[in-house]
This record gives structure tokens, C-alpha cells and sequence, in this order.
């Protein structure tokens, strides 16, 4: 058996492997329109199937990942209330202190500072009992006015071809270049394959 095929068999088909990933790859995202090409319509995966990937995108978003029975229970949760409660009670503060005497001078006059001290710890505790369910009537209101699911069907629906494949470049180029080695790894062991069983064949 000639040295050349068996250096050139392995070469030719790890080159082999390598393009037909490398192709596979590419046709994720190319053509971007549909080609004819022999009778037959080519388009990328990607391109072509667009709009269906948008509308599961925005089924699964809007069931699973962002509902809003979630946003509701995290925004009329009473722990994340208490962590804006400071703010709240230093803005009720500087109001009775300083802004009511600026806009009612002649109330503020009779107001000392038990008397705010005990207006501030009463409007806090009605902001306590209340604002949990502000919130959920907010949440409710978000509900009716905004569907997130046509939302993320019209975002990915209008995403430009050229943005997506550079997004998933950017992720992916790792695991892209991995699946161009791989083909080319496997197209070199078929082809020593191919050498070795040439050469029992023929032995």
C-alpha cells in the first residue's frame, strides 16, 4: 500500500468531517432568505423557523419563567416590604418635620414633637397593612394592561437575523469551534479506518 494513501486517506477525510460541521453550523443561520438551489428551497433553521421559536419562547416566559402570580407574591411579600420600610419612615419623617410646616405653617405650629412622632408610627402602621395590598391590586392591573407573552413573541419575532447569530456566537463559539474539531476527529478515524481495513483486504 502506497505511503501517500495512507497519509492522504485520514487527511482528506478529517478535512471532510470538519466541513460538513462547519457547514452544519453555518446552515443554522444561512441562507437568511429562502435559495433555490436544483429545485430544491434552503433556508437557515434559524431564519425558517423564527416566528415558532417566538411563540414558544413567549408561552414558556409567560408560564414558566416570569408569571405574575410570582411578580405578585414577591412585591406584596411583607419581608421585602420591611427592607424599603426605612426609606418610607425617613420620607414620612422629614414630611411631618419639614414639609408640613412649609405647607401648613400655622398647623405645624401646634404640632410638637411627640405629637409627630406618634402621627409618623400610625401612618406607618397603616403603610404596613396597606402597601402588601397595593401591590397586589398593582400586580392585578399589570396583568390586564400587559401581556408578556405577545411581548416576547414580538421582541424575538422582530430580532434581526445578523443580532441573533452574533448573540449565540458570542455564547457558543466554544462549543461551535468543539463540534468542527469533533467532525474532524471522527472523519480522521474513518479514515484510518478505511486504511486499516484497506490493508487487510488487500493483504
Amino acid at each position: 500500500m502506497s505511503i501517500w494513501i495512507v497519509i492522504f486517506v485520514p487527511l482528506i477525510s478529517a478535512f471532510i468531517g470538519w466541513v460538513t460541521n462547519w457547514v452544519a453550523i453555518k446552515m443554522l443561520f444561512h441562507p437568511r432568505e429562502p435559495k433555490k438551489i436544483l429545485g430544491f428551497t434552503f433556508q437557515g433553521i434559524f431564519p425558517k423557523r423564527q416566528k415558532q421559536f417566538a411563540l414558544k419562547l413567549g408561552n414558556l416566559v409567560s408560564s414558566e419563567f416570569l408569571s405574575f402570580d410570582d411578580i405578585e407574591s414577591k412585591i406584596s411579600n411583607p419581608e421585602n416590604l420591611k427592607k424599603i420600610m426605612p426609606f418610607i419612615e425617613e420620607h414620612i419623617d422629614d414630611f411631618l418635620k419639614n414639609k408640613l410646616s412649609e405647607e401648613m405653617p400655622v398647623i405645624s405650629m401646634f404640632i410638637g414633637d411627640k405629637t409627630i412622632h406618634k402621627l409618623k408610627s400610625a401612618l406607618m402602621k397603616e403603610i404596613e397593612t396597606l402597601f402588601p395590598e397595593i401591590m397586589r391590586k398593582y400586580a392585578g392591573n399589570l396583568k390586564t394592561e400587559l401581556d408578556l407573552e405577545q411581548i416576547v413573541i414580538q421582541k424575538v419575532s422582530s430580532f434581526s437575523s445578523d443580532k441573533l447569530e452574533d448573540t449565540l456566537y458570542q455564547i457558543m463559539s466554544k462549543e461551535f469551534r468543539f463540534v468542527e474539531i469533533i467532525g474532524g476527529v471522527i472523519g480522521l478515524i474513518i479514515g484510518l479506518l478505511q486504511v486499516l481495513l484497506t490493508f487487510l483486504t488487500t493483504k
